[in-house]
């Protein structure tokens, strides 16, 4: 038997945004599927806290860095599809794993920018360009990126170059995906509470205050700041919104 309810994928959720992501579209009736690297733990709270609101959810594992695992996840995912809602396609995809190396330029090593376009770049796109057949027409992708694209702050050039990428890929997905009335949007995160960077924003006094004097609405982003957007624009009232860069950060360094 076939069920209704939509759908989504969110990468990189057991924690963080995408949890917060997560639980705010299963508030809105939708079901969940999360992925997480290596913390089971984790993503089984993830799970409790989805399903305590009412939805669906399942928890699969998936190392965004290494694409050469990509077909397996495709066909475990489509079996969570087949086996937990009856469908073979899904609404949703937000991809939103990933990881931060705060270096100057040149303090970078090839490692740590092979690790970064590896996760946050190459990853992307080939996960993403993987789970296209999957998406229902109509469906739509939301893409995370960063406020650093923007404004520049010391030690981010590596990362944000991966981020600035995103955003360019987010243009060709809806230009390329646009007849099938598949949306694409990339929505830049501002300085934010969560454990991102080892929680500096959020548990570091002199780091939070200066943030905050930089940020029109006065105090860093939550992430249900983040979270509450992303449902938003991923419901039908907001469909017509499609190729933008979305910047959800409170007037960071306006």
């Amino acid at each position: 038997m076939t069920d209704n309810q939509r759908i989504a994928l969110i990468t990189g959720a057991s924690r963080g945004l995408g949890r917060n992501t997560a639980i705010h579209l299963a508030e809105k009736g939708v079901g969940v599927v999360i992925t997480y690297l290596s913390n089971k733990n984790e993503a089984d709270t993830a799970l409790k806290e989805i399903e305590a609101k009412g939805s669906k959810a399942v928890a699969l594992r998936l190392d965004v860095s290494k694409s050469d695992t990509f077909e397996v996840f495709k066909q475990r995912f489509g079996q969570s599809l087949r086996e937990t809602w009856g469908r073979e396609d899904f609404d949703y995809l937000v991809n939103n794993a990933g990881f931060g190396i705060a270096k100057s330029i040149l303090e970078t090593t090839e490692e740590d920018f092979d690790k970064l376009v590896n996760a946050q770049f190459r990853g992307l796109f080939f996960i993403t360009q993987k789970l296209i057949p999957l998406l229902k027409d109509g469906g739509s992708i939301v893409n995370i990126s960063s406020g650093l694209t923007r404004f520049a702050l010391g030690n981010n050039a590596a990362y944000a170059m991966t981020k600035g990428g995103i955003e360019v890929f987010t243009r060709y997905l809806a230009k390329e995906l646009g007849r099938r009335q598949i949306t694409a949007n990339s929505v830049a995160v501002g300085a934010t509470e969560t454990d991102f960077g080892g929680g500096m924003i959020r548990d570091n006094p002199e780091y939070h205050k200066l943030i905050s004097s930089i940020v029109a609405l006065g105090r860093p982003g939550k992430p249900d700041d983040i979270g509450r957007m992303i449902a938003s624009l991923l419901s039908d009232d907001n469909h017509w919104i499609n190729a933008q860069r979305i910047e959800v950060s409170g007037g960071q360094l306006i």
